[in-house]
């Protein structure tokens, strides 16, 4: 029998459970905390609400806010001064995944020295990381819950995936009342980011049954609830369910790891401000078209959690129809189709074919990838 791992935080998880954040981390400790943020996350008010519990239970606090979408690597330098500067001693992100890839990777820092880019593939990580909470605001990266933190490198122009059970945080707080201050772009956005995790880590060389069922369960809940979650900001049912697809798939990816559409949107976000994802959505029905020779069954499934009728279908037949679901979605949702689309060169296709080639998520891709098998996926979708 193969032995199967499963790592994850505490997860604390329902409407108000971000008034939670103070008392958790007292529970772990902490006295003065660093709290990491973004501007949304301040506009939209979650960070006030982050300060007053921290105040109720009596803890010293310090923000930093300076993190943009795909985060570089300066902005964890920054953050870790300021960490250091103000004496703390354990560590808040709240936000889409940008803040909380942040916040792991000042933890990472500020207890192991060094640059970030000294971190960058599997357990490169030695000494033991300050406690962490994250509180997720977007239905969308699973980083509060996963062993991931993706910061770009910014003379290298690409993304640095860092994997290590140390970055896997102690809490996760997962409210879903947060995800009421979302535009519908980035409802779709991060959405389509959730249905490819779960996509992904369900067809990974590194799936086991513990993340299959994870992932089972967030395809499930984003074919039911995401387009009514992009139509309305206060349709809470919708805004629960998105949550939890997005913790499923997050548990799921974490484990079970990713494939050809994380490695190859990593290569675009490396040097292209555009959301993560924009692109993981343009390129998911691509790399499913790609992969399905490689495990027809498991792409059946897929269709079955759709919501398909795949009765009287071969494999092969269920699994195009899951692609046909996913690019119906897309649309639905008012998504981009194309990379040209979203400002992509085309000569820089070969450049980032290379760079997405030697991405760590494409070690778990299920179909062996080329250069050239990259750049014809590119292609295609351009």
């Amino acid at each position: 029998m193969n032995i199967h791992k499963f790592v994850m935080p505490e997860v604390i998880f329902g409407n108000d459970a971000i008034h939670q954040v103070g008392e958790s981390c007292l529970r772990l400790g902490a006295t003065n905390v660093l709290i990491v943020s973004d501007p949304g996350v301040i506009e939209a008010g979650w960070l006030d609400v982050v300060i007053k519990s921290c105040k109720q239970a009596g803890l010293k606090y310090t923000t930093f806010y300076d993190v943009t979408i795909n985060p570089k690597d300066k902005e964890v330098e920054n953050g870790c001064e300021v960490y250091i500067q103000n004496e703390c001693d354990s560590i808040i992100g709240i936000g889409g995944g940008s803040p909380i890839d942040v916040a792991k990777a000042i933890a990472v820092l500020v207890t192991n020295g060094g640059r970030i880019h000294d971190y960058e593939g599997v357990d490169k990580i030695k000494n033991p990381l300050p406690p962490q909470v994250m509180i997720p605001t977007t239905a969308g990266s699973g980083s509060e819950v996963s062993q991931f933190s993706v910061i770009v490198d910014t003379i290298g122009q690409k993304k640095m995936t860092i994997v290590s059970k140390s970055l896997v945080p102690d809490i996760a707080i997962v409210d879903p009342k947060t995800l009421s201050t979302k535009s519908a772009h980035l409802t779709a956005s991060t959405g389509l980011d959730v249905l490819t995790h779960g996509i992904e880590a369900y067809v990974s060389l590194a799936a086991t049954p513990l993340t299959d069922v994870q992932a089972k369960n967030a395809i499930s809940l984003v074919a039911q609830y995401l387009r009514p979650s992009v139509a309305s900001k206060i349709n809470r049912e919708a805004k629960t369910n998105m949550a939890m697809a997005s913790l499923q798939a997050g548990l799921a990816f974490s484990n079970a790891i990713l494939g050809a559409v994380h490695a190859m949107s990593h290569a675009v976000g490396g040097k292209y401000p555009i959301l993560h994802g924009d692109v993981n959505s343009i390129l998911l029905p691509h790399v499913m078209e790609y992969n399905l020779l490689a495990n027809p069954k498991k792409f059946a499934d897929i269709a079955l959690f759709l919501g398909i009728d795949i009765r009287g279908m071969s494999d092969m037949e269920a699994g195009k129809k899951a692609i046909e679901y996913v690019k119906h979605l897309t649309v639905d949702i008012g998504a981009p189709q194309r990379l040209s689309d979203i400002g992509l060169e085309k000569e820089e296709i070969r450049n980032m074919s290379l760079i997405a080639l030697h991405d760590a998520c494409m070690i778990t891709n299920p179909r062996d990838v080329t250069v050239e098998d990259i750049e014809e996926i590119f292609r295609k979708a351009w």
